[in-house]
């Protein structure tokens, strides 16, 4: 009996460890895909299908996480406390951290099947959730969890956070540099397209009218 009640609890930690791994390889990889140098030069059809792997390998492991959570009987998780915010006795504010970032994680995987049959700026709009997805997800993990006190555990999420939030930035950055240079070049063509318009020759015969 403390063996069934050990496998579960790992099952559930480890479930919900592997999920955020996964779910912060998806959001790097996306914003790695969506940077301005990967769209101009074209990117190989494996890099968007590992990006769509890793989160339905998300998907995956939270489904594992969850029945963990509904095998263990140390805290009792029944399907009113595992999807409905604030059910839960244990924890419940750092529970619904948990559980809306699995319906956002849910959204997220919804809209890139559907890509095809809803508007892009509404695709767009969904995968930017991604970010408060794995920000709650972070904080779930860190409050709820037994993993808050595990040395290794906050060294992981603090090198994969950083490493986020520098591919976050340099994206940015390098799209607002690119952007500034496009509104320059632009700026440029114009000026050479009136330049030139200007000091075109009158036609032959052209000259002032009869008095």
């Amino acid at each position: 009996m403390i063996v069934a009640a050990s496998l579960s609890w790992y099952v559930a930690r480890s479930g919900g460890l592997v999920a955020w791994l996964t779910c912060a390889a998806a959001v790097g990889w996306g914003l790695t895909l969506s940077s301005r140098l990967v769209r101009k030069r074209g990117a190989p059809a494996w890099f968007l299908a590992s990006h769509r792997f890793l989160g339905l390998l998300s998907v995956v492991f939270v489904a594992v996480h969850l029945v963990g959570l509904w095998m263990d009987r140390y805290v009792p998780f029944g399907p009113a406390e595992l999807f409905i915010p604030f059910r839960a006795t244990y924890k419940p504010l750092a529970v619904a951290y948990g559980i809306v970032a699995f319906y956002l994680l849910l959204a997220v995987e919804l809209s890139s099947l559907l890509m095809r049959r809803i508007p892009k700026k509404w695709w767009h709009r969904i995968h930017l959730s991604s970010l408060l997805l794995l920000v709650l997800a972070t904080v779930h993990g860190f409050t709820a969890g037994t993993d808050r006190s595990n040395v290794a555990a906050r060294w992981v999420a603090l090198v994969v956070s950083a490493a986020l939030i520098f591919i976050a930035t340099f994206r940015v950055l390098a799209d607002r540099k690119a952007q500034r240079a496009d509104r320059s070049a632009a700026i440029a063509a114009a000026r050479a397209r009136q330049n030139a318009a200007g000091s075109e020759p009158a036609p032959a015969g052209a000259g002032p009218g009869p008095d």
